[in-house]
């Protein structure tokens, strides 16, 4: 099943675009045939693109620069669009899904702010009760408690 040919109005703004942007190299490429004839090839050539407007658009928003192209070229310049694919609708709440994590968070601003060394207490405290933790993340925790303890007798209030 072949697809119909591209209306000769778009092949006409195409033209009048090429024309536009290349001027006498483009008109000068088919001096010597009825330019009937060409148009009509590139209704041809360009079946199927009436359902695909934005690939036409992008291949004359992306002409190349130099010499004007052939109606192979701006046909294979209009099928490398991108391609895009459909939104996806934004997903909906139940109200109550949406309550409870309202609550949750509610919840969580009301806490007392946490210790950013915490972690580091914590870590030395598994090792200290002999559970086995990396090395390099018990000199890290202890470095921090380190520097804190230093910048706190220091009078520089807590390291971050």
């Amino acid at each position: 099943m072949s697809l119909p040919p591209l209306p000769l109005e778009w092949v006409d703004r195409i033209f009048d675009k090429l024309v536009l942007v290349y001027g006498v190299d483009f008109m000068n490429r088919y001096r010597e045939i009825d330019v009937i004839d060409v148009k009509a090839n590139w209704a041809h050539e360009l079946a199927g693109f009436a359902r695909n407007p934005d690939a036409i658009r992008f291949a004359l928003e992306n002409l190349p620069a130099g010499k004007p192209p052939t109606v192979l070229e701006f046909r294979d310049l209009a099928r490398r669009v991108p391609k895009t694919a459909p939104a996806l609708p934004a997903p909906t709440a139940s109200p109550n899904v949406l309550q409870a994590e309202l609550k949750r968070l509610d919840a969580l601003r009301q806490r007392e702010p946490a210790d950013p060394k915490e972690w580091a207490r914590r870590l030395i405290a598994r090792h200290e009760a002999g559970e086995r933790v990396r090395s390099v993340a018990l000199k890290d925790a202890q470095a921090v408690l380190a520097k804190a303890a230093r910048a706190s007798a220091a009078g520089e209030g807590t390291c971050e």
